[in-house]
């Protein structure tokens, strides 16, 4: 009878795993560089019209053309990575695509999100590998809710998503997205690949967390220990759906 009890209980937890697989890291391309969103690799035919700002943590891109001239230009990939995220965020935001980027800082891996936000047209899926350069998207007005341009930010924390007033807007979970590009145009690593955690967003840290931790797969490298374990304090996943001054 004990046995029989055995083997229906591991069929039983064999089936779970199956059914609900859990996914919380992916093998991705390293970024051998960092190209501008726009005007392809350095903005060529735009301006940033508003910079990083303590309420606006990111770059606003305009075409040189002013006004709605640059609607439906295309929106580029900043680099090598993996789309996390590609919907109709609504709210202040609108069409927005996240993309996830590992790449290699004085021979350590590290992982940044890419956002790329108002977009008149989505042109990736999520859990999508993209190249350096490829059309995420289309500038738009969010929905006529703003002139034309690209809100664009550079994250550190992998946490934010679309939430971003649940964490401060400060350069301990963002980077100058101009700065940082200058400073990353041409990186090593190219032709390996590193994991990267994915599904970050479902909860929300009460504080700012630390960047998230990627291993390292180099070309003749083996896999070393990868921390998922998500955030010990959280609140439910929620948006302020009237702050649209800030973006």
């Amino acid at each position: 009878m004990r046995c029989w009890h055995f083997w229906i209980g591991l069929l039983c937890f064999g089936a779970v795993m199956v059914a609900e697989p859990a996914i919380d890291q992916v093998r991705t391309p390293l970024a051998d560089g960092f190209d501008q969103p726009v005007g392809k690799p350095e903005a060529e035919g735009y301006y940033t019209s508003r910079g990083f700002l303590s309420y606006h943590p990111g770059e606003d891109w305009n075409g040189i053309g002013g006004g709605n001239t640059d609607l439906g230009d295309p929106v580029y990939s900043i680099g090598n990575g993996y789309v996390v995220y590609a919907r109709d965020a609504h709210m202040g935001w609108g069409n927005v695509v996240l993309v996830r980027h590992v790449f290699l800082e004085n021979g350590q891996p590290q992982t940044i999100d890419s956002m790329y936000a108002h977009l008149d047209k989505i042109l990736v899926r999520e859990g999508q590998q993209i190249p350096r350069g490829q059309q995420v998207g289309t500038i738009g007005t969010n929905h006529g809710m703003y002139t034309a341009h690209l809100h664009f930010e550079i994250r550190k924390n992998l946490h934010i998503g679309i939430n971003r007033s649940a964490y401060p807007r400060d350069l301990i979970n963002y980077y100058r997205p101009g700065a940082f590009i200058a400073q990353h145009r041409k990186l090593l690593g190219a032709g390996s690949t590193a994991m990267i955690v994915i599904n970050t967003y479902g909860t929300i840290p009460m504080a700012p967390q630390a960047p998230a931790r990627t291993s390292f797969f180099g070309k003749s490298q083996s896999q070393t220990d990868f921390p998922t374990s998500p955030p010990v304090h959280s609140k439910k996943f929620r948006v302020n759906r009237f702050e649209t001054d800030n973006f």
